[in-house]
């Protein structure tokens, strides 16, 4: 008897035992590591690694509520250290970061410098040259979150352009990417760029904003060709394959790691009629619309960041995701189209599609794919050959 015990408990623990092997072998996503922001040092945390190239220098800063040497903004250290900074400029939700997606920054001054503050995101979205007239260096830091319709590299990218036409070198410190462990999404085709999409990259590109200003750099991206003077200051203990806690948040929208997450994906709802939580407790971590089925509910309502959101004031039905993003170890690294797809076959007769959709997929495709029923993995099968171009691309410049 105690024999046949342990035959049975052997042969059990056998065919356990494969089955694990079968289920590690069957995942070929990585395992991703969570980090929380007191196990990496930021660019802007390394101070003597840049602060020589500033001394003796009229310094403008290209920041926000996310330019941070610890707990103190990277303004208000710099000006302890004596360095010279004469201006400051801003992007999209100003220099506190409070401003609604798409809201015009008003040029002002910073109260508590006094400093003046240049809007990049107004009239001019690339700094003139008067707005540069008496800086002799740029210094830029703002958080990224690695995903082409962010507007940051954006800026980044008018500013280094501007810069390198004006003779002005620009000192980026890098900061991570909390996205940068995959790379998905459609490339962006020339015919459909804008502001929320300069460049022939895919939606995500697994970069920080320092590899990303060298890409732009190298590939002669920016006007006419120009190359700018950039110098990058990397991250301490970086780790590409990871999930990033920020410190601040990097818009009013994106206010925790879930809804950095979950961004990537949820963001292509902007261009459809239905919300992301915009004027919730969970913007970028739920969708829905009044006429979808869903056991969850919410109800968009007018708040800082978000005023005037879509829907508001209607109860829409649809999904909480922030479960999914707990999963985040197990989960497929990449963009989940099956929530864009499956919203769609619920509206479809309900005008779904915004011309504002064209824009963030990069190209036209994408719509036309889903409105013709195509899958997920056929969608992204079509994406593989410019990907694997833009990888060769991006492997060029790649820091860590």
């Amino acid at each position: 008897m105690k024999r046949q015990i342990l035959f049975f408990a052997v042969l059990f623990f056998t065919l356990s035992t494969a089955s694990q092997a079968q289920i590690f072998k069957m995942d070929e996503e990585p395992r991703l590591a969570f980090i929380d922001k007191a196990h990496y040092v930021s660019a802007a945390m390394q101070m003597d690694d840049y602060l020589p190239l500033l001394q003796g220098k009229r310094i403008g800063v290209v920041g926000n509520q996310t330019s941070i040497v610890g707990a103190t903004h990277l303004v208000d250290t710099l000006l302890s250290c004596g360095i010279d900074v004469r201006k400051i400029y801003t992007p999209e939700h100003g220099f506190r970061g409070t401003a609604d997606a798409g809201a015009k920054v008003s040029s002002g001054k910073d109260e508590k410098t006094g400093l003046p503050i240049v809007s990049l995101y107004g009239k001019n979205k690339k700094p003139t040259p008067e707005m540069l007239q008496g800086i002799d260096l740029i210094l830029f830091d703002l958080q990224d979150v690695g995903v082409r319709f962010y507007t940051y590299i954006s800026t980044m990218s008018y500013v280094m352009e501007a810069a390198a036409e004006n003779d002005i070198p620009v000192v980026v410190l890098d900061r991570p990417n909390p996205n940068g462990f995959y790379v998905d999404g459609p490339v962006l085709k020339p015919e459909n760029q804008s502001f929320v999409g300069m460049h022939p990259v895919p939606v995500v590109y697994g970069m920080t904003i320092g590899e990303y200003a060298r890409m732009v750099n190298g590939e002669g991206w920016l006007k006419n060709g120009v190359r700018c003077d950039l110098t990058v200051i990397p991250i301490n203990k970086y780790d590409r394959n990871a999930i990033y806690e920020l410190p601040v948040r990097p818009s009013p929208n994106l206010p925790n790691w879930e809804a950095v997450y979950l961004y990537p994906t949820l963001c292509f709802f902007e261009g459809s009629i239905v919300s992301i939580g915009r004027g919730t407790e969970t913007p970028f971590q739920v969708y829905g619309h009044p006429d979808m089925r869903g056991s969850f509910t919410f109800t968009p309502k007018s708040a800082d960041g978000a005023s005037k959101p879509l829907l508001e004031g209607q109860r829409c039905r649809g999904e909480n995701l922030v479960e999914f993003a707990h999963g985040y170890a197990y989960n497929a690294n990449r963009l989940h189209l099956e929530w864009l797809i499956e919203a769609y076959r619920q509206l479809s007769d309900k005008g779904f599609f915004t011309n504002y959709f064209r824009l963030l997929a990069g190209d036209k495709q994408l719509q036309r794919d889903i409105e013709n029923g195509k899958n997920a993995d056929d969608i992204r099968a079509s994406w593989e050959a410019d990907l694997d171009a833009f990888k060769a691309i991006r492997g060029k410049y790649l820091m860590y």
